[in-house]
């Protein structure tokens, strides 16, 4: 069974996932520990819960998503996974960083492009990927269909959508990719977004506005 746990860290309060099962291995997704604090706090649950990191997962490369990338690479040693039209989003990091008056610790690049209908692997358990555009040009979601479980990224939010205004951003695209891709998952499926609370397909179906 699929365990999961989040925090919220930098300036932009995003939500970064360790998902772990009984094995004790654990995949990291959209690690966004800011600063030494957030950093510990990260290390401090992976060590006091014995999970062993076997991937590092970015579901895009927005800055807000990376800003711990190179810390638990370097810890962990492990290879950054992510879609390969993220490329040019991750290698404007830095750059977006100093625009709004961030540090950055910059970033390795990405090491193993992923894509829809690829599994991810840790202990006994799997994530599969939907390729989901439209917040950034690669952004992909990662999901369980057993378990009911969704990890979205920027894409669905608790009564709003990711926005679409950025570099490689489309809002056609967004909502194409929320109703042909996460919709039809079902309704019982919970969604653990990039920013905010959780919430459920059959929750967002019915009363999130950019969907109605």
């Amino acid at each position: 069974m699929i365990s999961v746990h989040f925090f919220t860290f930098s300036p932009i309060a995003e939500n970064t996932y360790v998902l772990y099962d009984e094995t004790k291995e654990c995949v990291i997704i959209d690690p966004g520990c800011y600063d030494d604090r957030e950093r510990t706090e990260l290390a401090d649950f992976i060590t006091k819960n014995g999970l062993k990191p076997v991937k590092l997962l970015n579901t895009h490369c927005h800055l807000d998503h990376v800003f711990g990338n190179a810390f638990v690479a370097r810890k962990y040693s492990l290879q950054i996974h992510a879609h390969q039209n993220e490329v040019p989003v991750l290698e404007a990091f830095e750059r977006s960083a100093a625009m709004y008056g961030l540090n950055a610790d910059p970033s390795p690049g990405i090491d193993v492009f992923i894509d829809e209908g690829d599994v991810i692997k840790f202990g006994n358990s799997t994530l599969n990927i939907l390729f989901t555009p439209g917040h950034s040009p690669g952004s992909v979601s990662f999901y369980n269909s057993e378990e009911k479980l969704i990890v979205s990224g920027d894409v669905l939010f608790y009564g709003s959508v990711g926005r679409s205004d950025l570099p490689g951003g489309n809002h056609n695209v967004l909502i194409d990719s929320i109703r042909k891709k996460l919709l039809p998952l079902g309704d019982d499926f919970k969604v653990y977004s990039g920013h905010g609370p959780a919430t459920n397909i059959g929750f967002e179906r019915k009363n999130n506005p950019f969907l109605i």
